[in-house]
């Protein structure tokens, strides 16, 4: 057992990470080479209020509708523990600094867990927001539940290894199962809708990033609001 977590800790977990960075930068070359072949829009593009743009929508308050508080609050407490808990993590940055040889500030193990159950427990809203309500579910594949699943299996085994009184299985066989999951994970971010990751900048720059299918625009809008959107 302890072979096979030194393996995921070490050769794989490079392997894995080094497909996430070179799928995501395969994701902002052909983003630039987009706004490079608009050329005569992008001399249009006032920079200034994309960047306001773009943090106005990563705090969304200007931006939520009736009857979707909980969701957005949800999502926004969700996008911070999904970031903060892998990069700043103690064992985390160790981790870092060993394998890809930088260090990153650390935050403390009770700091993690607050973060990693605020991060459960939205993942549980938003799941429950695609099963129940009909919006949501209408514009739900499967695909984004296995997401859903894909998020929580790293974070619940790393909660559980990380109070091993807890654990209903070895703490080896915990960790193996975080490391796993965390490395399958990283595979995923740049073939998933967590490639937003780095196209979030883009989001805003619509009439470059958006390439709709004829009439997705109709469907999207009677998911949302009815039949009666239909533009």
């Amino acid at each position: 057992m302890d072979v096979w977590l030194e393996f995921a800790r070490g050769p794989l977990f490079a392997f894995c990470f080094l497909v996430m960075v070179l799928g995501l930068a395969r994701h902002l070359i052909l983003q630039v080479y987009l706004l490079l072949n608009k050329g005569h829009t992008l001399r249009r593009v006032r920079w200034s209020m994309v960047a306001l743009d773009s943090l106005g929508w990563a705090i969304p308050l200007r931006h939520l509708i009736r009857g979707t508080v909980v969701l957005t609050l949800a999502s926004v407490l969700f996008h911070i523990g999904v970031i903060v808990v892998p990069l700043f993590l103690g064992d985390h940055v160790l981790l870092w600094e060993t394998t890809l040889g930088f260090d990153l500030p650390q935050i403390g193990q009770r700091t993690a867990d607050i973060l990693t159950l605020s991060t459960l427990a939205c993942l549980l809203v938003l799941l429950f927001y695609r099963i129940w309500v009909p919006r949501s579910r209408a514009l739900s594949r499967w695909s984004d539940y296995g997401l859903i699943v894909a998020i929580v299996l790293p974070f619940a085994t790393g909660f559980m290894a990380a109070h091993p009184a807890w654990n209903p299985v070895p703490w080896q066989a915990m960790m193996l199962i975080h490391v796993l999951s965390a490395n399958l994970l990283l595979v995923l971010v740049p073939f998933s809708k967590l490639a937003h990751v780095v196209l979030f900048p883009f989001d805003r720059l619509s009439q470059v990033h958006w390439q709709l299918k004829p009439g997705a625009g109709d469907k999207a809008a009677a998911a949302l609001y009815g039949e009666e959107a239909r533009v």
